[in-house]
């Protein structure tokens, strides 16, 4: 299984972004798809989910920010990010679920892209 995360780069504050990632998973529609963050020195952050359902899921700390999407004909999940702050500075990651709720170990975890937000 690969999980292939592109449109990470370097964003000043208060810029936009777009996330895709590729998956290469049979079945790709019954996952929950979902987007993981990593900054130095912190905890994983499960950032955004989408279900099979496309029942949606934020961080409190980028609602109103952030857009999953989903395209199950691309096996496809996308995260469109607006009003960027320098505290989104962190490694992206693409998962992939086979339970509801996008678990921060969860059953696909691919590889990151980066996203900097200069201040």
């Amino acid at each position: 299984v690969q999980l292939q995360a592109s449109g990470g780069g370097l964003v000043q504050s208060g810029g936009s972004l777009k996330l895709s990632c590729v998956a290469s998973l049979g079945s790709f529609s019954v996952y929950t798809m979902g987007w993981i963050r990593q900054a130095p020195g912190k905890e994983r952050e499960v950032v955004a989910s989408i279900t099979s359902g496309e029942r949606t899921n934020y961080a409190d700390s980028v609602k109103g920010r952030f857009t999953i999407s989903r395209d199950n004909a691309k096996n496809t999940v996308y995260l469109q990010m607006n009003s960027l702050k320098p505290e989104d500075t962190a490694v992206y990651y693409c998962a992939a679920d086979n339970q509801v709720r996008l678990r921060p170990r969860p059953t696909y975890f691919g590889q990151g892209t980066q996203v900097t937000v200069s201040s």
